[in-house]
């Protein structure tokens, strides 16, 4: 499976905003490892190890 970077997700304002709020009263710290628990429930559920090789390094080139 190629990685997708078309746009994918009905009403990503919305998600968008459930994700920020997510991250409401976390201190920084607690943020990223929100970030890295939620990073690895995606990967794990996305399974495609290509694809997730993909994601890491169109989100490196991004930096």
């Amino acid at each position: 499976m190629a990685l997708n970077t078309n746009p994918n997700i009905p009403d990503p304002d919305s998600f968008y905003a459930e994700l920020i709020a997510t991250h409401d009263g976390l201190s920084e710290e607690e943020s990223h490892a929100l970030n890295a628990r939620l990073i690895l429930l995606l990967a794990n559920h996305i399974g495609d190890r290509e694809a997730l090789t993909e994601a890491l390094q169109a989100a490196r080139a991004n930096a």
